[in-house]
C-alpha cells in the first residue's frame, strides 16, 4: 500500500482535528503516577473498564509508597476485574518499588528511563510522555495501528514501525494530538469490523474506502 504525503496527511488531521475537537486521554488520573497505573492496566482492556477499577483502587492506593508495600497478591484483588491481573500486579508492585529506590518516587519523564520500569513498553511510555509531561509523543495502540494503516499514515503492522511513518509525515507538534484523534475515530466510525465508512469524516482520504479493503479483520 502507498502511504500518503506530508501534503495530504495534513489535510486528513485537519479533518479529525475538525471532528474531534474535544479529543483527550480518557484515562481518569490526576498524577503522572496514577496515569502510568493506569496504562498499565489498560493492557487488553478498554479504557472505560480501567476508569471503573482505578476509581476504587486510587481511593486506597494514590502513590508509589502505597503501592509498594502491597504484596500482588493483595493488589490482585483490587485489579481481577481487568484481564492479565495476576503479571499487572507483579509489575504495578515491582514498578512502584523500582520507583522508589532509582528515582525519588517520581516518574521518569524520558522514553530510556521509563523503559526500565517492569511492565513498560514503548506504548506506555508515550501515553505517560505525552499527557502527564507535554512531551511530543505517538503512541500506538490498535486503533491507532488500524486507522493509520486503513488511510495510508503507515503500511505496517509492526507498532512500532507505524509510530515512526506516521510521525515522519506530520509535524512533531501535533504528535501527541494525532494519537488521540486516531484514537477517537477508531473508536467511533474506523472500528475494526464493521467500519462506519458513510460516515467518515475523511474518506475521500482513505485508501481502504477507495480499495473497498478486503482485508480488514488484518488490523
Amino acid at each position: 500500500m502507498k502511504m500518503m504525503s506530508q501534503n495530504r496527511a495534513k489535510q486528513v488531521l485537519a479533518k479529525l482535528a475538525e471532528a474531534y475537537p474535544q479529543a483527550s486521554c480518557a484515562l481518569h488520573h490526576t498524577t503522572p503516577f496514577e496515569l502510568l497505573i493506569a496504562t498499565m492496566l489498560s493492557a487488553q482492556c478498554t479504557d472505560e473498564r480501567v476508569n471503573r477499577v482505578t476509581a476504587h483502587l486510587f481511593q486506597k492506593f494514590r502513590t508509589p509508597e502505597d503501592f509498594a508495600v502491597l504484596s500482588p497478591e493483595v493488589l490482585q484483588e483490587d485489579i481481577k476485574q481487568l484481564g492479565l491481573f495476576r503479571t499487572k500486579s507483579e509489575n504495578i508492585v515491582a514498578t512502584s518499588r523500582m520507583l522508589l529506590e532509582r528515582f525519588q518516587g517520581q516518574v521518569p519523564q524520558t522514553m530510556e528511563t521509563l523503559m526500565q520500569l517492569p511492565g513498560v513498553g514503548r506504548k506506555t511510555a508515550n501515553v505517560v510522555l505525552s499527557n502527564a509531561f507535554a512531551v511530543p509523543a505517538l503512541a500506538v495502540d490498535t486503533h491507532v495501528r488500524r486507522v493509520a494503516n486503513r488511510l495510508g499514515l503507515a503500511n505496517s503492522l509492526n507498532p512500532e514501525m507505524v509510530e515512526q511513518q506516521i510521525c515522519a509525515r506530520i509535524p512533531k507538534s501535533m504528535w501527541s494530538q494525532t494519537h488521540h484523534w486516531l484514537i477517537h475515530h477508531g473508536r467511533q466510525v474506523c472500528v475494526a469490523r464493521k467500519p462506519r465508512c458513510e460516515i467518515c469524516p475523511v474518506a475521500e482520504f482513505c485508501q481502504f474506502y477507495h480499495t473497498r479493503g478486503l482485508h480488514t479483520n488484518d488490523l
